[in-house]
């Protein structure tokens, strides 16, 4: 008799790693593609979303899948490089069928999708999702007072091809949660604009602040205009304040304000500023929170400041010492150290007494180039900003001024990848 194929659950999937036969990596799973079919017969699973390492999402046909095993999926080498787009008869069964309510057949009973598993025929390359994991009762993956789960054939639950308004987000958030920003901006920007804003209104306001600041201008406003107006402004006070003075300055200007206005009056007051300056200068591009410390602070402080998880690693490069007041704008800046700097030296060492005086600080109307001229001179990752009175105003890092650099729509582009063909199936 022949061996059962193995059954596989789709959470267990995302983010795999999919090789080629010579051991080497070509990408991450990030989702599923099925078709459903008329009765009750399993859908489909025609393929695999691919991300490869630009970025670049592409289709991987199930018949060259050769195996899917300990937490990898072997290819047969050949990989159409074009970049994925759904069909209409398509269905990504992570980012649209995870979460979705559906009924029984057996009594008519509302369950939510929490997995579905997927099952390689006997004797050929084709697979079906085959098994539906379901929680009874409302409510997804973390409510307190949890329902019955169980796994049913999928003949058994009735739904999935009806449009389902409010559907949930908790079970594909918890399948994607390890995720960076950056990676999960990029689902979010695949998903339809339907289940992107059912994500975000999933998100904490954190993550999706981060999440935010990874995504293309028209998504961003997109998503930010589907929010309650008091929970954008949270989240808005959540971004770095120059990536919400980027995303406020292409709102009409009545809705810039009425955000502004909701916002706590330190946050408003830090965009406004930032607001204030030409796009494209050093004063728009800087951060107004960098790690700035006094003078008779220890090198032990300054450690402690950059140790804090919430900063960015180029923002955590090095501190900026001047006079109080020690937020911006400062009194008199007096110097940088550079992160290295601090590691070569006793705990106990005072911060002015290992200063780099010597290094030119950018003046808030400093242009582009001049700016990325000035970190590729002095190898820097991020650099102070400073005005006419010697008061810090805050520091431009290396990754804002390469924003600006970059095309407008660099965040949907992917790097040219050969000549590409049609999507073979």
């Amino acid at each position: 008799m022949a061996a059962v194929a193995p059954r596989v659950f789709v959470s267990h999937l995302a983010g795999v790693a999919v090789f080629d036969p010579n051991g080497d990596q070509v990408g991450r799973v990030r989702d599923l593609v099925a078709m459903l079919r008329v009765g009750r017969r399993p859908p489909r699973l025609l393929g695999l979303v691919v991300e490869l390492s630009t970025r670049r999402r592409i289709f991987l046909p199930m018949t060259r899948v050769t195996g899917i095993e300990s937490g990898q999926v072997i290819t047969t080498g050949v990989l159409n490089v074009r970049r994925f787009e759904q069909r209409p008869t398509e269905r990504l069964v992570i980012g649209e069928m995870l979460d979705r309510r559906v009924r029984l057949v057996d009594g008519g009973e509302e369950v939510t999708v929490l997995d579905v598993s997927v099952q390689q025929l006997p004797a050929r390359r084709d697979w079906e999702i085959d098994r539906v994991f379901v929680r009874k009762g409302k409510g997804g993956a973390f409510r307190r007072n949890k329902g019955e789960t169980l796994t049913v054939d999928w003949s058994a639950v009735d739904g999935f091809s009806l449009e389902e308004h409010g559907q949930g987000a908790e079970n594909l958030l918890a399948t994607f949660e390890q995720l960076r920003p950056a990676d999960l901006a990029n689902v979010l920007h695949h998903l339809s604009a339907k289940r992107r804003a059912e994500v975000a209104a999933a998100l904490t306001n954190e993550r999706l602040a981060d999440v935010l600041e990874e995504l293309p201008e028209d998504d961003q406003i997109e998503i930010l205009g589907k929010l309650q107006e008091e929970r954008a402004a949270d989240v808005l006070e959540e971004m770095d304040p120059d990536d919400a003075a980027d995303l406020l300055s292409e709102l009409p200007e009545e809705d810039k304000e009425r955000l502004l206005a909701l916002m706590q009056p330190s946050d408003a007051a830090d965009v406004r500023r930032l607001m204030a300056y030409e796009e494209k200068t050093a004063g728009g591009l800087m951060t107004t929170e960098p790690i700035v410390l006094r003078p008779d602070a220890t090198v032990a402080d300054a450690l402690a400041r950059v140790r804090n998880p919430d900063l960015s690693p180029a923002l955590a490069a090095q501190v900026y010492v001047c006079r109080p007041p020690d937020e911006t704008p400062t009194g008199k800046y007096l110097g940088t150290i550079h992160f290295q700097r601090l590691l070569r030296d006793p705990p106990y060492t005072m911060v002015s007494s290992i200063l780099d005086e010597d290094l030119q600080a950018l003046a808030p109307d400093a242009q582009l180039p001049e700016i990325a001229g000035f970190f590729a001179t002095y190898d820097m990752v991020a650099a102070p900003v400073v005005d006419e009175s010697g008061s810090l105003l805050g520091a431009v890092t290396v990754d804002d001024v390469l924003d600006h650099m970059l095309p407008d729509d660099w965040r949907e582009q992917e790097f040219h990848l050969g000549e590409a063909v049609g999507r073979a199936d």
